[in-house]
Order: C-alpha cells, then structure tokens, then sequence
C-alpha cells in the first residue's frame, strides 16, 4: 500500500493549504479494540464464550451503533447496554457478568504505538483538536495518555448526538471556526467519520487500522472513499508538509 492515496474526483489536495487537524480518538489515536477485548476477557473466559476476537468485535459494533442510532444518552449508558447485548447473545445471566466493566476499563485503553510521537510532531506545525463519541469526563482519562494538548475538544456529550450524525461536525466547524480548505478530518472508521466528512465536504484522511485484517473490526462497514488513506499514524506524518 502506497503512503498517500488521492481519491478525490476531478482533482488533488494541497496539503500545504491544511492548518487543522480535527482526530477521531478511539480507533484511531487509542486502540480500542485491544482495550474493549482487554475489558471483556474476564466475561469471556468466565463464561466460556467461544467467539474469535473479530466476530466479538463486530457484534459490539453492531450493538454500540444500533444504541448510538438512538435517543441520545451518555456514552457510559452506551457501554453498559453493549454489554447487556453482548451477554443476551451469548446467553449469559445478569449476575454472570459486570455491567459497567466496559465502562471500568475505558480510562485503561491506550494509544497505539505511533500516536504518541505523532501527535507532538504535528502539534509544532498545525492546529490540533479531537471529534469523538465520548462523554467529557471518560476523555480526560484517555487525554492523559495522548501526552499533547489540543486546541479543541469535542465531544458527543457536548453535541448531544453520535458520529455519524453530521451534527458533531457541524458543531466542531462552528468551534474550530476554520474554512473547510484549512481543515483536515483524520480517522478510522469510514462509518463513523469519512462517510458523514464526504457528505459534509470535509476533507478526510482514513488511518486504515486495519488494512491487515479481515473485516471493519468494531465498527460498522461502509463504502465510503477517504480524501486520502494510510495504513498508520507514522506514515500519515511523514506525509504532511514539513513547513
């Protein structure tokens, strides 16, 4: 796979025009499918589940977008009745398992090798900020481990609604204040984010996680089409202008 893949219609990108970078942050700057298997081992091994990690994954993230696509409600609330379906399906009693485990074990899931280093790398050259599915408490959990600070933070608690709902982007260009020339949308999910950032005509670029796996993981699939597709964190910095 090519570090930099330009399928854009009728035209390229100019990267040197980018001063904000908007992330998605579990996915794509925190790994969170190793935290959510992490937070299930005890209720699979416990209760002799015999899913493979992929098809565990796909079942959370089925359950998560079908609550997301809901009324909203806290993302804590999200986590405990992924739970309560994930032990529904599994045939599971209630006292067999924690429902705030997924909950307990959030503020424990962390960055995946490359975002550290990344983030303070881009942090010299652009402004930074985050649009993620999250309650504002759970994130300052997770920032501590991002080790940067960001210029904006928002939130799905802040907005009242969950990605791919284009409101979370429509707030974020109101607090970002930035063109849509100068802005950047960086994510893994092509559910989540690229699918609503194209509707938008926001420019996004897909950190592809999981280009060596089978499967969208936990989250749903989706055929939407990336500005721009890298395989990691590393290599989407390498790409981005120097000055």
């Amino acid at each position: 796979m090519s570090e930099r893949k330009n399928v854009t219609a009728g035209g390229g990108v100019n990267l040197r025009e980018i001063k904000l970078l908007s992330f998605d942050c579990y996915g794509t700057l925190i790994d969170w499918e190793a935290g959510i298997l992490d937070g299930l081992r005890a209720f699979r091994e416990e209760n002799s589940i015999p899913a493979s990690d992929d098809e565990l994954l796909e079942r959370y993230g089925r359950i998560e977008s079908n609550i997301q696509a809901g009324p909203y409600k806290p993302y804590r609330g999200i986590l405990v009745e992924v739970m309560r379906g994930l032990a529904a399906a599994y045939g599971v009693e209630e006292s067999r398992y924690g429902e705030d485990v997924l909950v307990r074990s959030l503020p424990d899931w962390r960055p995946f090798e490359d975002t550290v280093a990344s983030l303070r790398a881009l942090r010299t050259r652009y402004r930074l900020a985050i649009v993620s599915n999250i309650d504002d408490d759970l994130f300052e959990h997770s920032a501590r481990h991002l080790e940067v600070e960001f210029d904006h933070v928002v939130t799905a608690q802040q907005v009242g609604a969950y990605k791919p709902s284009h409101e979370n982007f429509e707030y974020a260009e109101t607090i970002f204040g930035v063109p849509k020339e100068n802005w950047l949308h960086v994510a893994q999910s092509l559910y989540h984010d690229i699918a609503p950032a194209n509707e938008l005509g926001i420019m996004c670029a897909w950190i592809n996680r999981r280009h060596a796996k089978p499967g969208a993981g936990a989250t749903r699939s989706s055929s939407a089409r990336p500005t721009l597709e890298f395989p990691d964190m590393a290599s989407f910095t390498r790409s981005m202008p120097r000055a």
